[in-house]
């Protein structure tokens, strides 16, 4: 697909996704055999149900049908919310992931896995987890300091009340002592 075409489908599709509070994350034109896939990914603050993808699939395959932006052979229409593992490239995406565990290539080499406490303008605050027993210590991120960075999938992750409360606990029982 030229880019061209991607930037035609963005600009096509953008207003019908705004309309329902939603951002337009991705336009991907793939073939798929004898068939072309137009896949499109779509998110917000609050997450995206399916229900939503549904409403945004009907009315972009209205808006593409009128226009006839995909041309006469056929493809296959799908509307998606993006996968946990998605890339953060976008301001909005860190501050959807405020509270979660990322890990980061830095460009000047070397990598950082740790939690985003606070996104602001200029940059990240995290959390880099304690190793054997330590406290967890703060670090401040630039933007520009980060070449790649994905979230972390946690499986046994505490809640945050409960980690709050956890270290509450050990701070008291170490005052004590």
């Amino acid at each position: 697909m030229s880019t061209t075409q991607s930037e035609r489908l963005r600009e096509l599709l953008a207003p019908l996704v705004s309309a329902r509070e939603l951002d337009l994350e991705e336009v991907d034109v793939t073939t798929a055999g004898k068939r072309r896939v137009l896949r499109i990914v779509v998110d917000s603050d609050a997450g995206v149900e399916l229900d939503e993808c549904a409403e945004v699939s009907r009315a972009v395959s209205e808006k593409l049908d009128e226009t006839d932006a995909m041309g006469g052979a056929p493809y296959v229409l799908e509307v998606t919310s993006p996968g946990a593992d998605r890339p953060l490239t976008e301001h909005r995406h860190y501050v959807r992931a405020t509270g979660r565990l990322i890990k980061a290539q830095l460009t000047e080499g070397g990598e950082l896995v740790a939690r985003i406490v606070a996104v602001d303008d200029e940059g990240l605050d995290l959390e880099a987890p304690g190793v054997k027993g330590r406290k967890p210590t703060a670090r401040r991120l630039a933007f520009g300091e980060i070449a790649k960075a994905r979230v972390e999938i946690e499986f046994n992750r505490k809640s945050v009340e409960k980690a709050e409360k956890a270290a509450d606990e050990t701070d008291e029982s170490q005052e004590e002592a």
